[in-house]
């Protein structure tokens, strides 16, 4: 005999396929949708579609857009000599909290990984290297995550890059080894962007 009724148990299921959600986690979700009202469940629905119907990614630099392009190269204000080379878009935001940083962005779409089956080809390394044609960009900051994966795209995005003339230069390891961006805090974030090296 099943725990719960077959809609709650596949909500709960549909809800712990979501990364960082277990079964513990996904059946207060489901409850609390459960409690909610039926306006509540249609919103967060709609919600869920609406990122799947109306979103796609920037012609020029691949973040998450509900446009052509994305705020940060719509925006003349943005200094376009530089260019912060990051593996997803949920990673330009630790980027931004900093206030520091005012160049734009573009987004990898992963990092290579050989035993995953990631190559360069795989990632929007192409798009950049077309981006830079004929550009005013002086300098590529490789803001990749620091694990193996982030540390060996960024080595081959500097020997890319450099051949180019262009000034190459990695995030500080402010940031703890093996964790991801979205974990640093902004004083954190600050500091591996003031303190980054050249490549």
């Amino acid at each position: 005999m099943p725990d719960f009724a077959e809609p709650l148990a596949r909500l709960i299921i549909e809800f712990k396929r979501l990364p960082g959600i277990g079964q513990k986690s996904a059946q207060r979700i489901a409850f609390h949708v459960l409690r909610g009202s039926r306006d509540d469940a249609a919103r967060l629905a709609q919600a869920v579609l609406d990122v799947k119907d109306k979103l796609s990614l920037c012609a020029v630099c691949n973040n998450v857009s509900d446009g052509e392009m994305c705020p940060f190269c719509l925006d003349p204000g943005r200094d376009a000599s530089v260019i912060c080379v990051v593996e997803e878009p949920h990673n330009i935001m630790p980027v931004e909290t900093t206030r520091q940083y005012q160049g734009l962005y573009h987004v990898l779409h992963g990092a290579i990984s050989p035993l995953r089956g990631v190559g360069p080809d795989q990632l929007r390394i192409k798009s950049l290297l077309e981006r830079l044609e004929g550009s005013p960009v002086k300098e590529i900051i490789l803001a990749t995550n620091p694990t193996v994966e982030g540390e060996a795209t960024a080595a081959y995005l500097a020997r890319l890059l450099k051949p180019l003339g262009l000034k190459v230069t990695r995030i500080a390891m402010g940031i703890p080894v093996g964790s991801d961006l979205d974990f640093a805090d902004e004083v954190t974030m600050t500091k591996s962007l003031e303190n980054r090296r050249e490549l």
